[in-house]
């Protein structure tokens, strides 16, 4: 009988972070038997390095490799200045009040808010902050954004299929013929009324799929802060969207 060899697929790589300035980032590694060489990237919102690692290639070597392009890294992240980490002594707008991100020094419990003092604390590894929060920001979200989708639901007598929470740069939340509703986790950091008025402009597209005079009649006749979520939206979106994960 002919002996047939089991191929067992290599074991991934452990992350590590690396400290560039005050920004802590995650290093990822991730082996590709075709490459030929090491090569290192940045994420889209500067918030990870991606190593790219050859077969038999260790990751000592693979590490060594981003320590030697420091320079490279803090170039990139030079670019990326702009941009808000999810990351401790960072302020971010949770519902449209300013916190600061401060690690609670602690490898276990859940994520909590000071409200009086304005500060999320956040337990467990530090290198492991940034993920913490992100879930964390996105739960919250669809949470608020749930209970928003139901009550102008019933309100507007329309049915949604499912709602979606995604990482969406260019659309705040959208509807789709089959009526799946997809929001930006980002709304999270805007005021309430504002997240408020989204979901009903999104619920009105179950009944109207356009933006027809018929449906602003009915998204103004249950939000009546539309207008100035509208408002706020033009004037203050893009600073939430320097918000990256």
């Amino acid at each position: 009988m002919r002996r047939l060899e089991r191929l067992v697929a290599p074991k991934p790589l452990e992350p590590s972070t690396i400290l560039i300035g005050e920004q802590m980032l995650q290093v990822v590694f991730r082996r590709h038997a075709q490459a030929r060489r090491l090569v290192l990237r940045l994420s889209m919102h500067g918030t990870q390095v991606q190593v790219t690692v050859p077969k038999g290639v260790s990751r000592a070597r693979a590490l060594e490799f981003t320590e030697r392009s420091r320079s490279w890294i803090e170039t990139r992240i030079a670019h990326h200045g702009d941009n808000v980490l999810l990351q401790p002594g960072h302020r971010i707008p949770l519902r449209g009040v300013e916190h600061e991100i401060r690690h609670a020094g602690t490898r276990r419990g859940l994520i909590s808010v000071d409200s009086e003092a304005r500060v999320i604390l956040v337990p467990g590894e530090l290198p492991h902050v940034p993920r913490r929060v992100a879930d964390w920001l996105k739960a919250e979200a669809r949470s608020d954004l749930t209970a928003a989708t139901q009550r102008y639901a019933a309100l507007m007598d329309v049915r949604y299929a499912k709602i979606s929470i995604r990482d969406q740069r260019t659309r705040w939340g959208s509807c789709s013929a089959s009526g799946d509703l997809s929001y930006s986790w980002r709304l999270i950091l805007v005021p309430p009324h504002v997240l408020d008025y989204v979901a009903a402009h999104e619920v009105a597209h179950l009944k109207h799929l356009d933006h027809s005079p018929r449906f602003w009649r009915l998204v103004l006749t249950h939000c009546a802060a539309a207008s100035k979520a509208k408002a706020w939206l033009k004037t203050h979106g893009q600073t939430v969207h320097r918000v990256v994960i």
